[in-house]
């Protein structure tokens, strides 16, 4: 199987060397390079075509947010936004800039490494803690954020979509919704099928942020 290539982002030399490490010792991944800024990770991914991103936000020359937006228009990876900051503005901008993902750094490193898979494998990830904060900021928006395209489904879909991004499992959605859990199934397999998105996540980032 091929290694899953990652480039790490980041200005702090405790924390690229941490996760170099962590990621080396793991035949799963193999890390092309480390650079201490965004246009040093841009420099590097022309020249070594990465898989994923280990973002960081705020860094010199070039923050995470600007690199992410220029590696997203040019097809460079995928970015994994991984930082110590919550700031909820910060999570908007990334994600509307096309990262994948956004995770405080606070975990484990099998669970590190899971979120770069998820993110290769096409899942959009999130820290539960982020997620709940977008949900609290948009929960009075009906139609979701400028960029999800409402229109494109039917009130009982944006039922669920609206469920989905709230953060409420098939069960509790078929309570709140009166509806059999298949049901709910259904409906979030063919609305992930429309979108061309293949997770539950990926679709709440869709609806509150406008990006998918």
């Amino acid at each position: 199987m091929d290694k899953i290539k990652v480039i790490i982002a980041d200005d702090s030399d405790f924390v690229r060397d941490g996760m170099k490490i962590i990621l080396d010792v793991d035949d799963e991944f193999t890390v092309l390079g480390t650079a201490a800024n965004g246009r040093e990770a841009i420099e590097l991914a022309k020249k070594e075509a990465p898989d994923v991103f280990l973002m960081d936000i705020q860094m010199p020359e070039m923050d995470g947010i600007e690199a992410t937006k220029i590696i997203v228009e040019e097809n460079l990876g995928k970015v994994l936004i991984l930082t110590t900051f919550d700031d909820d503005e910060l999570v908007r901008q990334a994600l509307k800039n096309g990262a994948k993902g956004y995770l405080i750094k606070n975990h484990t490193p099998e669970h590190l490494k899971q979120m770069i898979k998820s993110v290769y494998y096409g899942s959009g990830v999130m820290d539960e803690s982020v997620l709940n904060s977008l949900t609290v900021e948009n929960s009075s928006d009906e139609k979701g954020a400028a960029g999800f395209e409402a229109s494109n489904y039917s009130p009982r879909e944006l039922e669920i979509i609206k469920a989905v991004a709230d953060g409420l499992s098939n069960k509790e959605i078929a309570d709140k919704l009166f509806i059999s859990e298949g049901t709910v199934k259904n409906y979030i397999t063919g609305i992930l099928s429309k979108e061309g998105i293949q997770h539950r996540t990926a679709l709440a980032v869709y609806y509150l942020t406008g990006k998918k």
